[in-house]
């Protein structure tokens, strides 16, 4: 399959993304490429690198040329030294085919949940903001990472994998007090176009993986999510979001004392999504007095988070005497990290 963005640009662009890739892969001080716009030229660039998460090691560039001359001389600057990088190809590509093999006759669906589940589990999210942190080398090869690098090591998983992944990016909106702009991944299940953000299931997890957003749809995805920089395929189905998929999508309150109860037999956390109408004060209110209920009946006392955007709800119950307690969750508040574009 074409790289996506690649295949969404017009003739002139494509071929001077081919000469930035093969002069970034041969690792070359300088090299040529038709005179064009300077924007246009970092969205090339940028738009490569999102194509291509293998290219870690230059994140950006300087470019120069004479006036009447038709050529832009393009020096890209790069991370390491010519053999440090060659050493992290080799390490890069022996982790991402160790990673994948694990699952490599399993079922595109459940590939997708174990790329998702080993960020969860294996990588903290870096709060200095580290250069290579950016890139798959910060997740895959530190253990630390932000949004664009955990979308980058997403992306270059699914491609060993064969599943087609796109990394997007989201405008900054310094109104909601989004200072940055926000990666994360669209991706093809059995033919159908998905959103997956595991940075932010990374960060709303801390004790347990969370799945508020495998496989969400535009309508969904956009609730806490900017709008796109770079145009991505329609996301229309809302009918394997991970809740949905394992029954744990609710639509009537018995269903949820049933689940709470069972829950505490258990002595299991519950994850849940309503989608009964809006999730409204009045709802939640509501919600709450019967989690609250199905615990006094077992002398439990219950811990809430709630993921408003997404209708999310985890509850806890505990035998210790203490205040039954309602959190607000916000995935952005740990996560408002740069994606490094030119």
């Amino acid at each position: 399959m074409e790289p996506y963005y690649y295949s969404q640009m017009n003739k002139q662009h494509q071929r001077i993304y081919q000469v930035m890739k093969s002069g970034l892969e041969s690792l070359s001080q300088s090299f040529d490429v038709q005179r064009i716009d300077g924007k246009d030229l970092s969205d090339i660039f940028n738009k490569l690198r999102l194509d291509c998460p293998e290219i870690f090691y230059a994140s950006t560039f300087r470019y120069s040329f004479y006036e009447d001359s038709t050529l832009l001389k393009i020096k890209p600057e790069y991370l390491f030294e010519k053999n440090k990088i060659k050493e992290h190809q080799l390490a890069m590509k022996a982790r991402v085919e160790k990673l994948a093999r694990v699952v490599k006759d399993k079922s595109d669906w459940e590939k997708e949940q174990y790329i998702h589940d080993f960020i969860c589990e294996n990588v903290t999210y870096d709060k200095l903001k580290k250069q290579y942190s950016h890139e798959i080398i910060g997740p895959l090869g530190q253990g630390v990472g932000v949004c664009e690098g955990i979308a980058k090591s997403v992306k270059v998983l699914c491609d060993q994998l064969s599943i087609p992944c796109i990394v997007v990016i989201s405008e900054n909106n310094p109104d909601k007090n989004i200072k940055y702009r926000h990666a994360w991944n669209v991706i093809q299940i059995n033919g159908v176009w998905y959103h997956l953000d595991a940075t932010f299931d990374n960060t709303l997890g801390k004790k347990e993986v969370r799945y508020d957003y495998f496989n969400l749809d535009d309508k969904s995805i956009f609730k806490d999510h900017e709008p796109l920089i770079y145009k991505a395929p329609a996301c229309n189905d809302d009918n394997h979001f991970y809740y949905k998929e394992k029954k744990l999508s609710f639509t009537k309150q018995e269903d949820v004392a049933k689940r709470c109860q069972q829950a505490i037999k258990k002595g299991k956390v519950l994850t849940f999504h309503w989608r009964g109408g809006y999730l409204t004060k009045a709802v939640l209110e509501e919600l709450l007095q019967i989690i609250a209920g199905a615990g006094k009946e077992k002398n439990r006392h219950s811990q809430v988070s709630i993921n408003w955007q997404q209708a999310v709800i985890r509850v806890k119950f505990l035998e210790e005497q203490i205040e039954d307690s309602v959190k607000m969750e916000d995935a952005y508040e740990e996560e408002n990290d740069a994606v490094s574009v030119q």
